[in-house]
């Protein structure tokens, strides 16, 4: 096919309204992580993820922390889109093994599974 008959058939497509833009939401991104030591071993992490919510099909829809090792240590699960709010703020109590420095967070969304932009971050003692 030239590039002239491509050109013509994509624009009778978009003028006709049968071309479809594609919808990519990206990969869900951890941004920014606070740990505040609640109690001995138990710490709160809040946690910012953003990801282009698309709705129930596509959204960010949970964290993880994980020790350096990869084991994970607290899962907050996120139960709906946040279309609107973006980027998004959550809370969650974990409850740390003596002698964890530092620990992992990642995100994770319904079609691209774990995102690639983590954070380590150091415990407070």
């Amino acid at each position: 096919m030239t590039f002239g008959r491509l050109f013509a058939s994509l624009a009778a497509g978009v003028l006709a309204g049968t071309l479809a833009a594609p919808v990519v939401a990206g990969e869900a991104d951890v941004v920014a992580v606070k740990v505040s030591k609640v109690e001995s071993g138990r710490y709160r992490f809040d946690v910012t993820v953003r990801h282009a919510d698309s709705g129930w099909e596509h959204y960010a829809d949970f964290w993880q922390v994980l020790d350096l090792e990869g084991r994970v240590l607290g899962e907050r699960v996120l139960v709906h889109p946040h279309v609107d709010e973006q980027p998004f703020t959550r809370s969650l109590g974990v409850s740390l093994p003596p002698g964890i420095a530092k620990v992992r967070v990642r995100a994770h969304d319904k079609v691209h599974g774990f995102g690639t932009a983590e954070m380590v971050v150091t415990i407070p003692r």
